[in-house]
């Protein structure tokens, strides 16, 4: 009878490592489970008024993506960002903000009053999402996606500021990476976002 239960145990044991061990990462995987995440159509996150927004609607539009601070030198690219959304946006091209406080706390406030600054300061209308993390060991899995190495090796590697862009195809594919000092309106962002609505 002894023997028979250290037996059972033993069985027990084995399948929970075995579960363990067999256990896949779930870091990038949708919400519900299921297939990893290999694409941004395969998000869904809050916007700024905390309602979820799913990325996929965005599949067939050129996008930007932009880690926006309230309080940093380069804020001012917010009426940039603005009028480069307002000019080509009835072409097929969208902005997505993400406010991030990674880099010397300069996003500190809530999503309300990160709303309140974006539309009374700089009159914005592209989309604005809820603060996450794109640095660091709890870097939300949409900026682990773009700036992984292994996912992205052209364009990978981590955020060194705020108002850092990827411009991605229509696909969702990034074609080209923008460091914050690049205004939105140079001539190489201008020329990046024509050519990839053509």
């Amino acid at each position: 009878m002894k023997g028979s239960f250290i037996s059972a145990l033993a069985v027990v044991l084995v399948c929970a490592c075995v579960v363990v061990f067999n256990e896949p990462s779930r870091a990038n995987e949708k919400p519900g489970g299921g297939d990893k995440m290999n694409s941004i159509y395969d998000f869904s996150l809050k916007d700024i008024d905390h309602k979820q927004v799913s990325l996929s609607q965005y599949r067939g539009k050129v996008v930007m993506i932009v880690n926006v601070a309230s309080r940093c030198g380069f804020t001012p690219q917010y009426e940039g960002l603005q009028k480069l959304f307002l000019k080509y946006k009835d072409q097929g091209f969208v902005i997505l903000g993400f406010p991030a406080n990674n880099f010397g706390g300069q996003e500190p406030g809530s999503d309300e009053e990160i709303k309140t600054f974006c539309s009374a300061k700089y009159s914005v209308t592209f989309p604005i999402f809820s603060k996450i993390s794109v640095k660091g060991d709890d870097i939300h899995p949409l900026y682990k996606l773009l700036t992984s190495k292994d996912t992205d090796p052209e364009f990978g590697g981590d955020i060194k500021w705020n108002f850092s862009k990827f411009l991605l195809d229509k696909d969702g594919k990034v074609i080209a990476r923008f460091e914050p000092a690049v205004k939105p309106d140079s001539d190489q962002v201008i020329q990046a976002v024509e050519k990839a609505l053509q």
